[in-house]
């Protein structure tokens, strides 16, 4: 038995992406045979007990016929989780002998229980890799999820067992666990091509905008024009992820539970939702509150195809998230941030039916149909978009042409072309794109000669362009002039870029 009266281990509560730290404190003591849990644990932890019992078992250990109570301080944090079963267990050992107290002190430790004493993944490894790196701590955790919590840091001590006996044994050196290693995982899918979409030049130019300017885009077209396979090539027009985007990345889908087998991925997340999907599940929260589609699509691209479909509410939630790059989720008694710098690309029709402008469709309620459909799209919301472009339906003669000239490998040079003279331009910033540029900044590096701005100011005015849409054409402006590999703003650019605001913002 431990010399101690109570035994420790340390583990991490999460709030968004960030942890808590939590310890979990054990005390035997004489009086009525009871194993209890406090410390505001849910349903999940609460019924630790019953795998902890059974896991020890397996092992062919048995709990001491004492009041065992397991404290997880501090007690007004909510517990969330079955991570919570491997400290519990760890600190009961202490509390038996079996492992020793100052080894198990140096270890963040978080893992669920099977029943055979094996050890099952969890969410969240990643963040908590980091959190022990910042407090001078190893971190343990079961095998599966080793190499994702490798990657936190090269130096970090990194324990992953595949079964209660396999830490045993480590920690009493008869059989050392070697350290995970940290892998990338590799994409097996073939990658979508924009020489598959025949014809829909203007809208290939939008998205090549997009793709180099990380801007909002908006297409408009009746059904079957190729609005969402134009939408799905986009991710390969995008440069891969930089070491530091991949790593937040992965952050968010540790919490979420969907870093398959602990590895990175270079590629950039590429989300679309269903229009039935709920406020939470568009934007994040709930009972037990987790990252929504636009933070699992965080340095990636959001899709949101019928975009007037969605509910309106949840629609008016992305505002603030568009705006500043992240999401804040107000609960009762915390508030938790997640990242959320996304590209949003949406897609609609033009109207209920779809056929608008098809002479040979004509629909009896036109154009009243056109104008309710589209004013389920608030004005602010489309004023966070900074390309709208229509996307013709596609005819005969152009789906029975040649396949297309460029490819997504010739567009994709251009844009990373593009990237890189927008990252030496914000080096010392922490931007990435033009996108992001806000400020007097913006004023400085997209600020037109004097024909393009007398074009802007003209145009600002005939359009009546907000604030914000006046910032946005300078932004896609300056990503025009980079794609021409122009220093300056020019007139053709300011031109192009007031061409893409749409009748939707006059």
């Amino acid at each position: 038995m431990s010399s101690s009266l109570v035994s420790r281990a340390k583990t991490v509560a999460f709030a968004g992406i960030e942890v808590i730290d939590v310890d979990v404190e054990v005390a035997m003591t004489g009086g009525l045979v009871a194993f209890t849990i406090v410390g505001l644990p849910d349903k999940a932890v609460a019924e630790s007990r019953e795998r902890v019992r059974s896991a020890l078992a397996a092992l062919g250990l048995a709990l001491p016929a004492k009041r065992i109570t397991v404290n997880l301080a501090p007690a007004d944090v909510l517990k969330e989780g079955s991570h919570f079963d491997l400290p519990i267990a760890v600190a009961l050992l202490v509390s038996m002998g079996i492992l020793p107290a100052d080894e198990v002190a140096q270890y963040m430790i978080l893992g669920e229980l099977g029943l055979d004493g094996r050890l099952a993944p969890v969410s969240g490894v990643l963040a908590a890799a980091f959190g022990a790196a910042e407090r001078d701590l190893g971190i343990l955790c079961p095998a599966p999820c080793g190499g994702e919590a490798a990657w936190a840091t090269e130096s970090l001590p990194v324990l992953a067992p595949v079964s209660l006996m396999d830490l045993i044994n480590h920690m009493k050196g008869s059989a050392l666990l070697p350290r995970p290693r940290a892998e990338l995982a590799e994409d097996a899918r073939r990658p979508l091509d924009l020489a598959d979409v025949k014809g829909q030049e203007s809208a290939k130019r939008a998205l090549e905008i997009a793709a180099a300017g990380g801007h909002n885009l908006l297409m408009i077209g009746p059904p079957g024009s190729g609005k969402s396979m134009l939408a799905q090539r986009l991710p390969g027009l995008l440069p891969p992820l930089s070491p530091r985007e991949a790593l937040s990345v992965a952050m968010i889908q540790s919490v979420a539970g969907q870093l398959a087998g602990g590895k990175l991925s270079r590629h950039r997340p590429f989300r679309d939702p269903h229009h039935s999907a709920s406020l939470p599940a568009l934007v994040g929260g709930g009972a037990r509150a987790r990252p929504g589609e636009i933070s699992l699509a965080h340095h990636g691209v959001l899709f949101l195809d019928e975009l007037p479909e969605f509910n309106r509410t949840t629609l008016e939630s992305l505002r603030q998230p568009l705006e500043t790059g992240k999401v804040t989720v107000a609960r009762a008694n915390a508030h938790i941030t997640y990242p959320a710098r996304v590209q949003l690309i949406a897609a609609m029709n033009p109207c209920r039916c779809g056929y608008l402008t098809d002479p040979a469709r004509t629909c009896g309620r036109a154009p009243r149909c056109a104008v309710d459909y589209q004013a389920k799209i608030s004005g602010p919301l489309l004023d966070r978009i900074d390309l709208h472009v229509e996307v013709a339906a596609v005819s005969a003669k152009d789906l029975a042409g040649p396949p297309a000239k460029e490819n997504s490998a010739t567009v994709a040079q251009r844009v990373a072309a593009a990237r890189a003279r927008q990252t030496a331009r914000y080096k010392e910033t922490g931007i990435a794109t033009n996108a992001e540029v806000d400020g007097d900044l913006l004023t400085i590096v997209a600020r037109p000669e004097s024909a393009g701005q007398a074009l802007l100011t003209e145009a600002a005015d005939r359009l009546k362009l907000s604030a914000r849409g006046y910032h946005r054409v300078l932004r896609v402006a300056r990503t025009l002039a980079d794609l021409a590999g122009r220093e300056s703003v020019s007139r053709m650019d300011i031109a192009e870029a007031l061409a893409y605001r749409g009748r939707t913002h006059n």
